[in-house]
């Protein structure tokens, strides 16, 4: 097909805007799907997709539409993410397109994420279509969001389409925008090959599956491959298509979007932003790929059973080739043993990564509570980047520690200001700016900690708001914060796994608070066992877990009372005996108690 009748485009917009029952539509237009096949979220293929109602992969499609005007377009859909922590899987999906859909819930307006995506296409130089969904809903605002699209997006009215996916309106009136509007790829097929990697997973038969947008030249199969980074050569055993099943193609030309498997079974040897080209023209220069995303959050993750530890190794690896974002490096702990300190771009994306690494790969795994990056000064000169509060200097030995901060966009409706207000300045926020946007609608943006975020702020707002609120953040920089490590003692053993780095005014009141948690999960002994919270050698709060104890005067019916008493000093001395040597076992409820304390 002609380059001129080829369409890359992606959808992008806030999480719960109607962006997968959309593709649902265009999926049935096309007659991709019939009544045999056809399902909800057809392009959500993993199950905690589809039960949670969010998109988490970037998937592709190619669609073939015959326009008002009779000729034949080619379209190559790419659905993506809403949530911000999957951010990073839109920006790799919008390299490979030309122009986007930009989805907006006509009840609800624009969200913070519908900003931070509209900002990422604007970044790549990519046609944006406004379409407002869901204008069948009663309670849909079409004029004020219009409003809101004009002001804050930069749109013209007269370019904005109305729709409603679950009534099937407007679908064909997108269609023929993406045709009139999104302008076709650029490219020649005499030149030498060059291919955009922009995603690729494993496959336990065929190896590594890579997903890359031809950029220049063609790629046909027995063709001898490489990639330059990786500097991996290989011969093409398959490439084609999903429409939306898979359909093997003899060859991929300049302009479309394809899969490629050569038989690459070493998952290092594919790299997601890599250049694939011919073996007789690995001189070629590499495209631009998309910069290495950055984690944001931190946590270990260890296995219940220490048998599983390779297998859960393996688990981590074949997720990262799926999903670049994540990554992993070895960790020991006392309490826990081996297992991998994992980075993450958000709470919701560590969620899922522990999920999908129990379902997929039948693990028990515990999680222990989430960090950030500090920058910690020592007073030699070295600058240490501790992201496990375990392996923290001692305090006598550091100069200064700077925390990472976060400039905050939160949208709201204007009736739950006063209660973000209070939220952002106990999280240590400093306000940057408040605009109205609309009579009952506001954005307001916060520099912040981002430890601060990383716990249980994004639950809090949702609670506050009750759903209504959405946000989105990006990183600012660090600076220097009185920062401690405050540590948990449990019958005077440090438990490495629960250490947090905290604010030193907030230190003792997280300690009381985590210290009273511990108690409520923290099973009973033979023995008492006192749970302290302590920063250095001075401890800050102290709960004492009473020991189970067996009534054994009962058996004593009369006579003497010193009868009694040697029985219970016959009992002290045991449980004093057992608490010497006895290991209090830590239940993985108890890891996650430091992500509720500041919830109550």
């Amino acid at each position: 097909m002609s380059l001129k009748h080829i369409r890359n485009f992606s959808i992008i917009a806030h999480i719960d805007h109607g962006k997968s029952t959309l593709a649902d539509c265009f999926l049935e237009f096309t007659n991709a799907v019939d009544e045999r096949t056809r399902k909800s979220q057809f392009l959500d293929s993993m199950d905690i997709e589809r039960e949670r109602g969010i998109t988490i992969k970037a998937q592709t499609v190619r669609l073939s539409y015959k326009s008002k005007s009779g000729e034949v377009y080619q379209f190559n859909l790419i659905d993506t993410p809403g949530h911000v922590d999957f951010s990073y899987e839109v920006s790799r999906s919008l390299s490979a397109c030309e122009g986007v859909l930009l989805i907006v819930d006509a009840c609800q307006g624009i969200e913070a994420q519908t900003m931070a995506n509209t900002m990422l296409a604007l970044e790549n130089n990519l046609e944006i279509i406004p379409v407002i969904n869901k204008i069948d809903l009663p309670s849909s605002r079409i004029e004020e969001v219009k409003q809101q699209l004009v002001e804050v997006i930069g749109v013209k009215e007269e370019d904005i389409l109305l729709a409603s996916a679950k009534e099937k309106t407007g679908i064909e009136e997108i269609l023929e925008s993406i045709v009139e509007k999104i302008p076709h790829p650029l490219g020649e097929s005499k030149k030498p090959l060059q291919a955009l990697i922009f995603d690729s997973w494993f496959d336990s038969y065929q190896g590594v599956i890579t997903l890359c947008r031809v950029k220049g030249g063609s790629i046909k199969k027995k063709d001898k491959i490489y990639f330059l980074g990786t500097e991996k050569e290989c011969e093409v055993l398959k490439l084609g298509v999903f429409n939306p099943f898979p359909e093997e193609l003899e060859e991929l030309n300049v302009g479309e979007v394809g899969f490629v498997i050569g038989g690459v079974k070493e998952i290092q040897n594919v790299r997601v932003g890599d250049t694939l080209t011919h073996q007789s023209t690995k001189n070629i220069k590499p495209l631009e790929g998309f910069q290495k995303a950055k984690p944001m959050v931190f946590s270990g993750i260890f296995p219940v059973d220490t048998d599983d530890f390779e297998q859960l190794k393996v688990a981590l690896i074949k997720l990262t080739l799926n999903d670049s974002s994540l990554s992993f490096e070895v960790e020991t702990s006392k309490a826990l043993g081996f297992g991998f300190r994992c980075g993450f771009l958000g709470l919701l994306h560590m969620e899922i990564i522990q999920e999908r690494l129990e379902r997929e790969f039948k693990l028990n795994l515990i999680t222990t509570a989430p960090t950030v990056i500090y920058q910690v000064y020592l007073n030699k000169g070295e600058v240490l980047k501790v992201e496990n509060p375990s392996l923290m200097p001692e305090a006598n030995l550091i100069s200064k520690i700077e925390e990472p901060y976060i400039l905050l966009n939160i949208h709201t409706p204007s009736e739950y200001l006063g209660g973000f207000l209070k939220l952002c300045q106990d999280k240590r926020g400093e306000q940057k700016s408040l605009d109205y946007i609309s009579s009952d609608k506001v954005i307001l943006c916060y520099k912040m900690p981002l430890n601060e975020m990383v716990l249980d702020f994004y639950d809090r707002l949702k609670s506050l708001s009750r759903g209504y609120a959405s946000m989105e953040y990006e990183m600012c920089g660090y600076e220097e914060a009185d920062l401690v490590k405050m540590d948990i003692l449990l019958n005077g053993e440090s438990v490495d796994a629960l250490s947090v780095i905290v604010h030193r005014r907030q230190a003792e009141k997280m300690g009381r608070k985590l210290a009273t948690k511990l108690k409520e999960f923290i099973p009973r002994q033979q023995y008492q066992v006192a749970i302290q919270a302590a920063v250095g050698s001075k401890v800050i709060a102290r709960e004492t877990l009473g020991a189970l104890r067996k009534d054994v005067t009962a058996k004593c019916y009369g006579g003497d009372v010193t009868r009694k008493r040697k029985l219970l000093e016959r009992q002290k001395e045991g449980k004093k005996r057992m608490k010497s040597i006895g290991h209090v076992e830590v239940p993985q409820k108890a890891f996650l108690a430091i992500l509720k304390t500041d919830s109550d």
